[in-house]
């Protein structure tokens, strides 16, 4: 296996420029100081994007994906265990896909 000098460059420098994305952000957010609204908004980000990267595919597929997705929420919103909502949502969406 041969591995090409330009693949291998290119890797790294989109490893560097995710590196640097992150660490600048961080060091961004120390160089000021956060209001409450501010910081409350920040710390809700990662949540937003999660859901906007899962809703789409959860509801774009069918009745079951859509039904084990809205089960997999209500767990998490109960704060039970990941193992619980997976489990949980798969038994949703099997027993769905038996129904229908």
């Amino acid at each position: 296996m041969r591995i090409e000098p330009t693949a291998l460059a290119a890797i790294a420098a989109m490893a560097l420029a995710t590196y640097l994305t992150r660490i600048g952000g961080y060091w961004l957010v120390r160089r000021f100081k956060l209001s409450g609204r501010l910081r409350a908004g920040l710390e809700a980000v990662p949540g937003a994007i999660l859901i906007a990267l899962i809703a789409p595919a959860a509801f774009a597929t069918g009745i079951a994906e859509s039904a084990a997705a809205a089960v997999a929420l209500g767990v998490a919103m109960l704060r039970w265990p990941m193992l619980v909502a997976i489990v949980a949502s798969a038994a949703m969406a099997a027993g769905l896909r038996a129904i229908i």
